[in-house]
């Protein structure tokens, strides 16, 4: 096998951290929820982040995607899962601890099969059903 074919085998473009990644179900779920958002609800790339890190009750986490509004603020958490973990109270909670040190007002959950977007407002949240618009977010 050529190459350049090996490569494209194992790994997946990252249009946010501008490199080849290792191809993951999980991956190919992050990348295929970024190009959703980058392509059909207009998110601007400068503005989102892969894998950003952050401390969860003194332990060392990372965001899958988390996007920043014009005035650069945390504005909208993607957790990503890949297509054989089922989404289970579990995992909301863990977005939501997430976003307890983030303050987001909309969290999105996905395994590339099932896709769950809430807007928290006042100690609670809204399913919705689509991801907002990125002109609706700002």
């Amino acid at each position: 096998m050529p190459k350049n074919q090996n490569i494209a085998a194992t790994t997946i473009f990252d249009p946010i951290r501008k490199k080849y990644v290792l191809r993951t179900p999980e991956e190919e779920v992050r990348q295929r929820i970024l190009r959703y958002l980058i392509d059909v609800k207009g998110y601007p790339v400068s503005r989102i982040a892969v894998e950003k890190e952050l401390t969860v009750k003194g332990l060392k986490k990372r965001t899958d995607i988390l996007y920043y509004d014009k005035l650069a603020q945390p504005a909208l958490l993607v957790e990503c899962k890949a297509p054989r973990v089922k989404i289970s109270q579990r995992t909301f909670d863990q977005a939501f601890r997430y976003n307890l040190n983030l303050g987001v007002r909309f969290v999105v959950i996905t395994n590339g099969e099932e896709t769950y977007c809430c807007q928290l407002e006042n100690d609670s949240y809204t399913f919705l059903h689509d991801i907002p618009d990125h002109s609706e977010i700002e």
